[in-house]
């Protein structure tokens, strides 16, 4: 009995992430309760690890579902999108993070473009979501990737690529009043200092 209870405990335990900083070398830290629920639910859905964030940039939250959430999308493939976004009145500006997961995938995925060639002429094709790489940021036992010329949801974002058991991971922020690029570029380095792992609670 005393074993089953164990068992149960810490299972919940890493579905919440518990464990998921110390899996990366960092110190033990939890999904914040007012948020995990939520980030509970989309490892489930997507059948993989996600990444909560124990830290937001003023003044939005990571709360699926609450005040902040601009889009949550899921496709057919598993791979989603889950966006945070303050649009404050001028001249406060706006305060933009994105989360991204592409499971069972690690390759950069490609977005289509759409390129005004002359008056008449349109030019179509695709080009990788995320490029011009810029160096290397190391936390939380992560090597994560910088890019800079993103886009889609991302464009106008700094943002920062990595890998973990097979599948891709990425965190942006747009570059926007009232964060100035370098200060976007301390918020994604502090965001990575924070993510926990969030695992499915079956499978």
């Amino acid at each position: 009995m005393r074993a089953t209870t164990a068992a149960v405990a810490i299972a919940l335990a890493l579905s919440l992430g518990v464990a998921g900083a110390a899996a990366h070398g960092g110190a033990s830290r939890t999904c914040p309760k007012a948020w995990a629920a939520g980030w509970v639910k989309l490892a489930d859905r997507v059948g993989v690890p996600v990444y909560c964030p124990t830290w937001m940039p003023n003044p939005i939250d990571a709360r699926i579902g609450g005040q902040y959430q601009d889009i949550y999308s899921i496709g057919k493939d598993r791979s989603y999108l889950v966006s945070f976004l303050y649009h404050g009145e001028p001249p406060s500006g706006d305060v933009h993070v994105n989360f991204r997961g592409y499971p069972g995938r690690t390759t950069i995925p490609r977005c289509k473009t759409i390129i005004l060639a002359g008056k008449n002429k349109t030019l179509r094709g695709t080009t990788p979501c995320f490029a011009d790489a810029r160096g290397t940021e190391k936390a939380n036992g992560i090597t994560a990737r910088l890019y800079t010329v993103n886009q889609d949801a991302d464009q106008w974002h700094l943002l920062l690529a990595w890998r973990y058991s097979g599948s891709l991971y990425t965190v942006s922020e747009h570059v926007i009043k009232p964060y100035t690029q370098r200060q976007v570029m301390k918020n994604l380095r502090r965001l990575l200092r924070s993510l926990v792992l969030v695992r499915p609670t079956s499978g």
